[in-house]
């Protein structure tokens, strides 16, 4: 390879080598990851932080596919799709949201629930959303449809105090554990912790 061949061939090795540094630099814990994985996840990283968005969640996203030696490429979908998620939380919850809130918030969209879903909680609670947007995500997971548990959640959080919120989760968890059908529990549930529930302080 002649000499003029071989400085493109450097350059951006060059070019690599740098924003891997750079990437670690910023944050040591990304040197965990692959070299061409990181100079990516940095940026992502970087855009959202600009934005206002917190990084945290995006580099424990990146670290958790790191343990999980998940390919480069799938740790940088996963962390960017995070990021957009992220992103229409703050729009539904507002650009006072807590990174608490748009975490949850994410995972909440994630599971299904309508943007307009988010935006009215924020409009009848008073206190931090983290536990009814978590509440909502988990009766989702746990079989509950995604608008059968908004309902729910949309129905108790305005006066309902997080610890109640949890129990209300649980519940309908024991209730479907049991055999009960997940839209059919939380019904009925929902019922019943709105006569017990009390306002107060989480």
């Amino acid at each position: 390879m002649t000499a003029r061949r071989l400085l493109p061939t450097l350059a951006v090795g060059l070019a690599a080598t740098l924003l891997a540094r750079r990437a670690a630099a910023q944050d040591p814990r990304l040197g965990r990851l692959e070299p061409g994985t990181r100079p990516l996840v940095a940026a992502l990283v970087d855009s959202a932080r600009g934005v206002g968005l917190p990084a945290e969640p995006l580099v424990q996203r990146a670290l958790e596919g790191a343990t999980k030696r998940a390919p480069g490429d799938r740790i940088v979908a996963a962390v960017r799709r995070l990021a957009v998620d992220l992103g229409r939380a703050r729009d539904a919850l507002g650009p006072a949201a807590s990174p608490p809130e748009l975490e949850a918030g994410a995972a909440a969209l994630r599971a299904g629930a309508a943007p307009a879903v988010l935006t009215e909680l924020r409009r009848t609670r008073r206190q931090p959303l983290t536990v009814p947007l978590a509440v909502l995500a988990d009766l989702v997971a746990s079989g509950v449809p995604a608008d059968s548990a908004a309902t729910a959640v949309l129905a108790l959080a305005p006066s309902a105090r997080d610890a109640d919120l949890v129990e209300f989760r649980r519940a309908v968890e024991r209730d479907i554990a049991l055999g009960a059908p997940p839209a059919a529990a939380a019904s009925v549930r929902v019922n019943a912790a709105a006569r017990e529930a009390r306002p107060g302080p989480p």
